[in-house]
């Protein structure tokens, strides 16, 4: 007999809605979902959640845990998945710490898991050596339309999936958790040599800042202007945002091989950003000539918003969203105080990163507070 998989997703968004109801169709899984949104917990007593899947069709499933309190959860969990933005993720895995299982093994990653993830839980698991620690370089899917507690609406998938883990992890730790990981998902699932190599990986901390700065940055046409309608963030990306993404990439490449110098760690894993995402999304893309054309074809990303706020004037980038308070706070801070550390010149990154923080109002919390003080040593 199949020995059952304890799972418990913490975050009731999109990637967590979805992954729970991808997880129920395996067998012998089963799936908690830790959440702080009464709506879901309530709904769960008599209704199942429901992924709308790209092709058409639906898959549905009922949870075997809806609950905000983490002993209810936890208890037994063997895999703990956190799925929250970067900014939350500090206090859930304090509340979390002392509810996990410390009996055996209990495997704790994050999706995505940039933003220095390892170096967190490092410090936020201490009293828990049991913890293996690990992260997913990026979604499986793209997930949209979340409705809580109702639906999800499945976007692209990834070919394969690379997932890294602390380097304290032995490798027969290494190895449980990639079996696990079989177990979860449909794609091929490989191990990364170094943890580096998800945290440097291109992704949102680059994308995101760099779009808005080419949509409302001083260079833009829609500087201090509101829109006229919303915008999605790829199929409407600006030839400016493109290009000063491709600028943030160059040097984000010119960070690895700093890394590859001073801590001898193999980043060759580590590819361009357009080339990530072409092999990542593969016939999903209609024309992969350019930074721009993978952005505006790729099908995966087709009908994604932007993040806007209406005012009487029309439509503004919402300054409050994760785009801003993860990916530039949690995300672009790692990347500009490795520069520093490195004593690397990052101009695109460090301008694209200022302007932001002055856009979003200061920073408030940030990776700086968990980024080790030793590194690089």
């Amino acid at each position: 007999m199949m020995v059952p998989l304890n799972v418990v997703i913490c975050g009731g968004g999109r990637t967590g809605h979805l992954s729970a109801v991808l997880f129920k169709q395996r067998p012998g899984i089963r799936v908690s979902l830790l959440t702080n949104n009464r709506e879901v917990i309530e709904r769960h007593a008599h209704a199942g959640i429901s992924a709308l899947l790209p092709e058409g069709g639906t898959l549905s499933a009922r949870l075997d845990v809806v609950s905000g309190d983490p002993d209810a959860t936890l208890a037994d969990a063997d895999v703990v998945i956190i799925t929250v933005p970067a900014q939350a993720r500090p206090a859930l895995l304090h509340a979390i710490a002392g509810s996990l299982p410390t009996h055996k093994p209990v495997y704790v990653g994050a999706i995505p898991g940039f933003c220095g993830f390892d170096w967190l839980a490092e410090k936020a698991l201490a009293a828990r050596p049991n913890a293996v620690i690990w992260g997913m370089k990026d979604v499986p899917h793209t997930a949209y339309a979340l409705q809580p507690g109702v639906s999800v609406r499945m976007g692209g998938a990834k070919s394969t999936l690379y997932v890294g883990t602390h380097q304290r992890e032995s490798g027969p730790a290494r190895q449980a958790l990639l079996a696990h990981l079989q177990r979860l998902y449909a794609a091929p699932v490989e191990l990364l040599a170094h943890y580096l190599e998800i945290t440097l990986t291109p992704g949102n901390p680059i994308m995101h800042p760099s779009v808005v700065y080419g949509l409302i940055g001083p260079y833009a046409q829609w500087h201090d202007k509101p829109f006229a309608e919303p915008l999605c963030w790829w199929t409407d990306c600006p030839e400016l945002g493109a290009y000063f993404l491709e600028r943030c990439d160059e040097e984000s490449q010119l960070l690895c091989k700093a890394v590859e110098q001073r801590l001898g760690v193999d980043m060759s894993s580590v590819q361009p950003l357009r080339q990530e995402i072409v092999e990542a999304y593969q016939e999903q893309i209609r024309d992969p000539r350019t930074m721009l054309s993978v952005l505006r074809s790729n099908q995966a990303y087709d009908s994604i918003l932007a993040p806007m706020v209406k005012t009487a004037d029309g439509y503004v980038i919402d300054k409050k969203n994760r785009a801003f308070h993860e990916d530039v706070a949690f995300g672009l801070a790692v990347l500009v105080e490795m520069g520093r550390r490195l004593e690397l010149k990052l101009p695109y990154i460090e301008e694209i990163f200022n302007w932001n923080v002055a856009y979003m109002g200061g920073l408030r919390s940030s990776a700086l507070d968990y980024f080790p003080q030793t590194w690089p040593a």
